[in-house]
Order: structure tokens, then C-alpha cells, then sequence
């Protein structure tokens, strides 16, 4: 068996925080194996690489020899989670959350060992919870200590307004800790304050407190705000494998290397040693060929990253595409922008009508894909590289 010390290098590889270390350490050290929690709240059908980064990390788990317990909250999904938003969200439907469930079981089969995975839902012991024993659960916690929360503290100051359901949900997160026995929970650092009171929770209840490991939020294609559907700056795990390598390939040089770190199962001297290439000369095109690559083979298979690659260099180097590209960040006012007036305002063209004229002859093309649809709108948070012509190139990042 790993030692502790050879296991604690490698799930802190990649973490934000462990809460306590010491607790983690003494749980190692005794050699059995672990109980691992983490929650998955149902909100959307489709996963992407932002949520594999504690995937990833559950997946080094199971190689370590514990136990993932795989928390799919059904219960939860139902209330919302109001963390990190600035007004109450709304709270899915039931059928919502089962479709959603079923999709987020096909897909995370493509990291986690099936074997070595326990996939719960919290209605199972939610839905046995009474009334009176919601309201003994909710005097656990005071109003004080919730409105430590900065989500919470932040709205409360602004006078916006605070559903009594949303103080609900970090204590029913909690619980499930309590529920499941947990000995280690996984977050990101958006979900510190709620698996920190799994900890108390366990504590109130006779239990041994779990270990708290929160892992960095993914920043998405645009290098700056957290990877999200909603933004279109995400790569599914779902999505065809030649969209995705060119997704990989549109990162910056800058933000290749965090996706390595939280993504990559290269080993971190390997890491290294490339990093060590490219400050030698090396082309850092061809290293995140090799991330782009992997990461595709992962959900989809070798032959498929094989073809990804033929596919993109059949459409950008052989296509004379240069080797630097001038990369432009735009604002965007209403969430969007016309394609003819992105292309004007990169300087790819010299008017919005001449942006129109080439489109209509087949002359522009996003990451090597020529536009039909003269009135596109692109979405803030999205970057792409913009072709006109043969040699008029940019990459813009929307803001």
C-alpha cells in the first residue's frame, strides 16, 4: 500500500486547501480504507472540464485504494444552491433533477472506476426526515454563523434579499456528511463555508470530523472567469472530439500550463520538464497538442485524438496559418456580438458592410470553419480565432 506520505503528495497536488492537514494525515496513517464524499447538485445535463478537476482528484482516491461516494443531490437540486449568486436561484423541477442525475451517472464513469464507486442520492435519507426534524437540524446553526458566509454577508449589506430555504441548503449539504460517514470531502473553494459545516455537523452528531479539501475553480477559454456553460467559454466532456481539440488549442500559451496542473494525469515532473522545453524554444503549440491530445483520448479514445489532431493541423498548418497570432480582447455591452461587428473591431475589416461581403463569399471562418450565418452573435466569455481571407488572423477573447 502507498505510504502517507507518498499519498498526501499526490492528493495535494492540484488543492487550493486541506482543512485540517493534520487530519488527513492521521486518517492515512491508518492504513485502511477511506470513505470519500463528493456533491453534485443535478443543475445541468452536460459536465465539463471545470467539474472533472474534482473528478480527477476522486479518481487518485480510488488508485490510493478508498472509496468514492458519489453524491448526486436530487434533494438539494430542489432548494438551490445560493452559493456565489447574488439573488435567490431558482430550484429545478424533479423531473429536471432525474434527467440531469442520469446523464452526470453516464459521464463520470469516463474517470471514476465503476467498481470503486458508490453513487447516492440525498432524497434517500432527506425524504425520511420530518418536519420537527428539519427544524432540529436547522437550530444547529445560528443565523450569525450563516451570515458568515460571503455570499450570504454580501447580499445582506446591499439589502438584497435572502430566502429563509437558502440558509437550508449548507445545513442539508452537511447533514450528508453526517448521512454518508464521511471521512474526506472534496469541494471547490466556492463550497468552503458548506463543507466546513459538514465538519461542525459531525462533530454535534458524535462523529469523527471529515477532512476538507477545497480544489481551484478552472478558469474557462477565455483565461478569466470560471469555466461555465452559461458564459460559453467551457469544453464539454461530452462534446465531439474535433470541437474540443480546437477548443484546447485556442487556450492561451499562459493558461496551458493551469490546465495541465488541474487536468493533466502527467506526472509533475514531466510537467516540468516540458515547461523546461519551451523556455528552451519549443513551440508550445506542440505541448498542448500533447494536453489536447490526452485530454480527448480520456473521453474518447486514442484513435479519436489521433484523427482530432490530423483534422486540426489539416485546417490551420497546412491552411499557411502564422505562428503568432494577434490576440484582441473586446467588450461587449448586451452579452453578445454580431460577427460583422467583431470582425470590424478586431481589425480584421475595414467595415461592418465589407465584414457582410465576406461572409457572403466564404471568406471567414472561425477556428477554421467557414461562416454561413451572416447575423451570428458570439457570447461574452467566448474566444475563437477569426479568419478573413487567407492571412488576416486574429484570437478574440469577449468580455
Amino acid at each position: 500500500m502507498t505510504s502517507a506520505a507518498d499519498a498526501l503528495a499526490l492528493i495535494k497536488r492540484g488543492t487550493e486547501e486541506i482543512l485540517l492537514e493534520q487530519d488527513l494525515i492521521d486518517k492515512l496513517k491508518r492504513g485502511t480504507s477511506l470513505r470519500i464524499k463528493a456533491g453534485f447538485d443535478p443543475t445541468a445535463p452536460d459536465l465539463h472540464l471545470g467539474h472533472t478537476v474534482l473528478i480527477n482528484k476522486l479518481r487518485q482516491f480510488q488508485d490510493l485504494g478508498h472509496e468514492v461516494m458519489f453524491l448526486i443531490g436530487d434533494f438539494t437540486g430542489m432548494i438551490g444552491d445560493p452559493t456565489g449568486k447574488s439573488s435567490t436561484r431558482p430550484p429545478l423541477t424533479r423531473d429536471d433533477v432525474i434527467e440531469n442525475a442520469k446523464s452526470y451517472e453516464q459521464q463520470i464513469f469516463k474517470i471514476l472506476d465503476p467498481e470503486k464507486t458508490r453513487v447516492m442520492f440525498n432524497s434517500s435519507w432527506m425524504n425520511e426526515m420530518t418536519s420537527a426534524d428539519l427544524i432540529q437540524l436547522a437550530a444547529r446553526q445560528t443565523v450569525a454563523r450563516m451570515l458568515e458566509r460571503d455570499d450570504f454577508s454580501k447580499r445582506y449589506k446591499s439589502g438584497q434579499s435572502i430566502s429563509i430555504h437558502e440558509f437550508l441548503y449548507p445545513l442539508i449539504q452537511g447533514y450528508d456528511s453526517v448521512a454518508m460517514k464521511a471521512d474526506v470531502e472534496l469541494g471547490g473553494t466556492d463550497q468552503k463555508f458548506n463543507l466546513l459545516v459538514g465538519r461542525e455537523l459531525q462533530k454535534q452528531y458524535g462523529q469523527e470530523p471529515q477532512a476538507v479539501i477545497t480544489l481551484p475553480i478552472l478558469e474557462g477559454l477565455d483565461g478569466v472567469q470560471k469555466m461555465s456553460k452559461s458564459l460559453g467559454n467551457y469544453i464539454g466532456i461530452a462534446d465531439p472530439a474535433d470541437e474540443m481539440f480546437g477548443k484546447i488549442m485556442s487556450i492561451s500559451d499562459d493558461l496551458m500550463w493551469r490546465y495541465f496542473e488541474l487536468l493533466s494525469f502527467r506526472p509533475v515532473a514531466e510537467i516540468e520538464g516540458l515547461r523546461k522545453e519551451v523556455a528552451d524554444g519549443k513551440n508550445p503549440r506542440d505541448i498542448k497538442f500533447l494536453l489536447a491530445e490526452e485530454i480527448i483520448e480520456r473521453f474518447h479514445d486514442k484513435n479519436a485524438a489521433v484523427k482530432a489532431r490530423e483534422a486540426f493541423i489539416a485546417r490551420f498548418q497546412k491552411g499557411a496559418m502564422p505562428e503568432d497570432i494577434a490576440e484582441k480582447t473586446l467588450k461587449v455591452t448586451d452579452g453578445h456580438m454580431a460577427i460583422a461587428n467583431l470582425l470590424k473591431e478586431a481589425g480584421l475589416v475595414k467595415s461592418t458592410s465589407d465584414a457582410m461581403r465576406m461572409i457572403k463569399q466564404g471568406a471567414v471562418r472561425i477556428d477554421g470553419e467557414r461562416v454561413e450565418d451572416a447575423k451570428l452573435q458570439l457570447k461574452a466569455g467566448s474566444k475563437h480565432v477569426y479568419q478573413v481571407g487567407k492571412r488576416r488572423f486574429a484570437r478574440v477573447t469577449l468580455t
